[in-house]
């Protein structure tokens, strides 16, 4: 059996100011931390919480995601953040409560919620 030695944690360097990326819908809470130029730094979602079926959804649940991230934050140094809110659902304003309450300065509150511009085109009318 051939020995390989366990790759080593890529070192993360000190950020200013990141970006979080909140996709919130009726069912889950997804939110990812990236750098200004879109690199991933961290990212969490409420079934990683540990929450299940409907409660995934929640504004309790959001919360527990922004508080989450927020410790893991903390070691790479940044300290204010632009907010991309898309979808929704409920959580929206919760992570970005939770930012807040822990001590980042939110610049930028940005909704990225894709539009129809008119959309696709309707189902054919029902006959009964």
């Amino acid at each position: 059996m051939v020995y390989k030695p366990k790759s080593k944690k890529q070192k993360r360097s000190r950020v200013e100011t990141a970006v979080a990326h909140v996709k919130s819908t009726f069912n889950n809470t997804l939110v990812a931390i990236t750098t200004p130029e879109g690199d991933v730094l961290l990212r969490c979602s409420s079934g990683k919480m540990g929450f299940k079926g409907a409660r995934k959804g929640t504004p309790f649940a959001a919360t527990q995601i922004g508080l989450t991230l927020a410790k893991d934050m903390l070691p790479l140094g940044i300290k204010t953040l632009e907010v991309n809110l898309q979808g929704p659902g409920s959580g929206r304003d919760s992570v970005v409560r939770a930012f807040q309450s822990s001590g980042f300065i939110v610049s930028v509150l940005r909704d990225v919620t894709p539009l129809p511009h008119n959309g696709c085109r309707a189902p054919k009318k029902r006959r009964v």
